[in-house]
């Protein structure tokens, strides 16, 4: 191997694996003598590597560990397999460092040659997590906003409301949220001069412009609590404090992290609220509640009536499944 920067990056690859290596063993890997592979060694230290060296007979070399994280090489399956993880994080929203995997992911898949994007995006396609948000939202799309998020670049998209009006909407990005099920965008409206979220499977045409601009100052201590802010009022309109005849430990370790906000009441019972952002999702969640619990509801009027109304109607499926004629058609 004649070329002296293709047998350098031949040899960081070798030595990426963290093994150690005789002298003889890589020389021969190259097909170069002992001192050419020492002068490799030296062009890759002045790189930032830290090689050891270990001399005698039965010397050799080792990559060390740095301080910094020096250029990596990666064989074509090893960046098809860092890209589907960073994908599945930012899909699934893993851990505390979202946005840190998405920024790594655009990085990567700016640089992945096009026949491994594809790699990446059929493996991706394919392979469904067990646990997934409510909303599915693109890879590709998360890891486009986190590159406007990192470049302060202002951003044009259409956007759908709950109530689906469609509006174009001019912003720069601040920050990737994921919240509750979704997935939303901290953004400057430029338009409406204002802070606003988006929730990012409602976005759609998205063109970036190339005008950056400077950062601004976000009024919240940090993204996240910005769009706990602006969504946690939303996802609470609706209440209803269920009192269950059992022991607070009892309750806890049942319902796990739903029932935290649990508290003792009089007598041995347990004051449960349950919120939701419309009054069927109380009614929802009411219903995971186990036949053998004794429990009262203190709700409003409105959750009242719909408790009511649901009641009703599942006592008239029952009798119409019991009629002559349900019967009769189960027969046939």
């Amino acid at each position: 191997m004649s070329d002296p920067t293709a047998r350098a990056l031949r040899l960081l690859s070798l030595l990426q694996t963290h093994r150690f290596w005789s002298g003889p063993e890589l020389a021969a890997r190259l097909e170069v003598s002992d001192r050419t592979l020492r002068r490799d060694v030296d062009r890759l230290r002045e790189l930032g590597y830290r090689v050891a060296a270990r001399p005698g007979g039965a010397g050799g070399y080792q990559l060390e560990s740095g301080g910094a994280v020096p250029p990596l090489l990666l064989d074509d399956d090893e960046a098809v397999a860092i890209a589907v993880g960073l994908r599945t994080a930012a899909i699934q929203g893993v851990g505390a460092g979202e946005q840190t995997s998405l920024s790594a992911l655009a990085k990567l898949e700016q640089v992945l040659p096009r026949h491994l994007r594809r790699r990446v995006s059929a493996l991706q396609e394919h392979t469904i997590p067990a646990v997934r948000p409510g909303a599915r939202v693109a890879a590709d799309l998360l890891a486009q906003l986190a590159l406007t998020c990192r470049d302060h670049e202002r951003l044009r998209f259409r956007y759908t409301d709950r109530a689906g009006a469609e509006t174009a909407r001019h912003v720069e990005p601040h920050a990737l949220v994921p919240y509750g099920r979704r997935w939303y965008v901290v953004a400057w409206d430029v338009d409406r001069a204002d802070w606003r979220t988006f929730r990012i499977d409602r976005m759609s045409a998205l063109l970036p412009t190339g005008v950056r601009v400077a950062p601004r100052d976000l009024p919240a201590e940090d993204a996240a609590e910005f769009v706990r802010a602006a969504h946690g009022a939303l996802a609470r309109r609706h209440t209803a404090v269920v009192h269950l005849r059992a022991p607070l430990h009892q309750v806890r370790a049942y319902f796990g992290v739903w029932a935290q906000a649990a508290t003792e009441g009089p007598d041995g019972t347990v004051d449960w609220e349950i919120a939701g952002g419309s009054v069927p999702e109380v009614v929802a969640a009411l219903l995971w509640i186990p036949a053998e619990y004794e429990w009262t509801i203190s709700c409003s009027p409105e959750v009242a009536g719909a408790l009511a109304a649901f009641g009703q109607r599942l006592g008239q499926a029952l009798a119409d499944q019991s009629s002559p004629v349900a019967r009769s058609r189960t027969k046939e």
